[in-house]
């Protein structure tokens, strides 16, 4: 079973129905025992990150994800929030990666909205993805490349647009929402 981390960030019906697609059977929650329970977590999220990280305070899910042992993906604003801080809000994140989400300037139009391709591809969750992929992306803010970077992307210069530490995966773009190589993504996560 794929636990999805409820905590009210973002519509995750399109996340639902992707992994429906690949035959996943996934629960949306934000009970401990069941996530802790899960072959894999997906945390996904959209929005502004100060409430986000809010909601998370009042369900114990802040302490909670950053000791989970089983694979996790976080998606979009849920990759941010893996970070030990972000700009947006001057909030303090889980500090499962050692890295600060910053913003986007003001030489490009924010947020970055649409197809942007990936380059540098590294590890199996990559497997079977060409190199220069398109993947769909909607974010103001970004990490900039860092040791942890698994793959990146070029907008107001070179980001991070997926990274990794232990059995934390993090992704900026949506794969639920970028076709075949997105579902491929998927796929390569729940073969981890």
């Amino acid at each position: 079973m794929i636990a999805i981390i409820d905590y009210n960030a973002g519509n995750v019906r399109s996340l639902q129905f992707a992994l429906e697609r690949l035959g996943v059977n996934s629960v949306l929650t934000n009970d401990p025992l069941i996530i802790e329970s899960s072959e894999k977590v997906i945390f996904p999220g959209q929005g502004e990150a100060k409430s986000a990280m809010q909601k998370l305070k009042l369900t114990g899910l802040d302490q909670l994800i950053p000791q989970l042992k089983q694979p996790v993906l976080g998606i979009c604003l849920g990759m941010q929030l893996l970070c030990e801080a972000t700009e947006e809000g001057a909030v303090k994140g889980l500090g499962v990666i050692p890295g600060r989400v910053i913003r986007f300037s003001n030489k490009v139009k924010v947020p970055q909205v649409g197809w942007n391709n990936i380059s540098k591809l590294q590890t199996p969750l990559f497997q079977y993805v060409k190199e220069d992929d398109f993947m769909y992306l909607v974010h103001s803010y970004y990490v900039p490349l860092i040791p942890e970077t698994i793959a990146q992307s070029y907008y107001d210069g070179p980001y991070t647009v997926a990274l990794r530490k232990d059995n934390f995966y993090g992704v900026q773009f949506h794969p639920e929402k970028s076709s075949s190589a997105g579902s491929q993504i998927l796929k390569n996560f729940f073969a981890l």
